[in-house]
């Protein structure tokens, strides 16, 4: 009685590997050709092939070294600024034993130039690496689910640097309507925008191009000069309640934007393992909270007369350690499935839920703030 099902059975497994010897000849064919034609070839020809071969092997084997290590990664790299032992706020004048003046360095901009450091000198900035701009066989690397996560996490961070000195120009590196926008955080405002995927040359425009990397650079500097003259006195840096609750806004806005990409990729493309575009959304946000983990620790420094007069010591504690505690969801592979799934978990969603705690908590300090 069982057995046309047990000859249907025998029939379905022949056929699978029957497929499957035919994938595996199409894909095992190409190189069983080359080895022919390499076997046939004089030592010339031997020679250049075998030395193009190693080119490309150490062409992709560095790409592949550069996207798997991670430099400098820390979740709690903040504690080494040793925040609470400042002694005033950003700009304030502090005493000093050799007569001249001295005035408190800003939190905010030592944290964004070290992560700009982080992004292009303790590691190598994927994004614009020759590498990754020609892809898998001319495919997007993003499209892919290969070597682009750090690029993605590192864009993040870049997205929360490209804020901060927005706003430094903006705001905090002045007195609004008494004086003028400070040179160095222009110039660190202007070198931040440079488009993210730029190597030596490049098509569009056609000809050679200065590198991503270098005007990042030229940002750390210029961010690093200001502190220098700030120290001097010479600088300005605004603590002002008001500038406080603009800059906590733009930060809230920003990652508000954040949430609504990855809850659109939660809902629309839930595959699983194999929605291959949810791990550069999750790595984006990830490294977008890991900076502005950073710059907002940096700015409870900078504004801590304000938040002690506030009475915010407790609330900004709460969101600090919140955006400490979305760090650490860091799975090896990037699951976009459903969220009542039982196999293939949402990370997309769970790193939303994080996102719009943090902003409801920004909010309420921007309320707080307000009255």
């Amino acid at each position: 009685m069982l057995d046309p099902v047990f000859a249907l059975f025998r029939s379905l497994w022949a056929g699978i590997r029957r497929v499957c010897g035919l994938v595996v000849a199409a894909l095992v064919w190409p190189f069983m050709a080359v080895h022919g034609w390499y076997r046939d070839r004089g030592l010339l020809h031997k020679a250049i092939v075998a030395a193009i071969l190693a080119i490309v092997l150490i062409f992709y084997g560095a790409f592949v070294w550069q996207t798997q290590r991670w430099t400098g990664f820390d979740p709690d790299f903040i504690a080494k600024y040793e925040l609470a032992a400042r002694p005033a706020i950003a700009g304030q004048e502090i005493p000093s034993t050799t007569g001249a003046r001295v005035c408190q360095t800003s939190a905010i901009v030592d944290v964004t130039a070290d992560l700009i450091d982080f992004n292009v000198n303790q590691n190598g900035w994927v994004s614009s690496m020759l590498a990754y701009r020609i892809g898998l066989f001319g495919v997007d690397w993003d499209h892919t689910p290969f070597f682009d996560n750090k690029a993605s996490f590192q864009r993040g961070v870049n997205q929360a640097i490209r804020r901060t000195a927005v706003e430094l120009v903006d705001s905090l590196g002045r007195v609004r309507g008494t004086s003028g926008v400070n040179q160095d955080l222009q110039n660190a405002r202007g070198n931040m925008q440079f488009d993210e995927y730029s190597w030596y040359f490049g098509l569009d425009p056609f000809g050679p191009k200065t590198p991503t990397p270098s005007y990042y650079r030229a940002a750390e500097s210029s961010l690093r000069k200001f502190n220098a003259s700030l120290e001097n006195c010479s600088s300005t840096f605004d603590t002002r309640a008001d500038n406080f609750v603009q800059f906590i806004d733009r930060i809230a806005n920003d990652i508000g934007s954040t949430s609504a990409i990855l809850a659109e990729r939660a809902e629309f493309h839930n595959r699983g393992w194999f929605d291959f575009r949810a791990d550069d959304r999750f790595w984006f946000a990830y490294g977008q909270l890991y900076g502005y983990y950073g710059v907002l620790s940096a700015a409870g420094a900078d504004f801590s007369q304000v938040v002690r007069e506030r009475n915010l010591t407790q609330l900004w504690s709460d969101t600090l350690t919140q955006t400490r505690a979305a760090l650490n969801i860091q799975p090896w592979i990037i699951s976009n499935g459903r969220e009542d799934g039982i196999i293939m978990p949402s990370h997309l969603s769970t790193m939303g839920f994080r996102i719009l705690r943090l902003r409801s908590n920004l909010v309420e300090l921007r309320s707080v703030l307000d009255r």
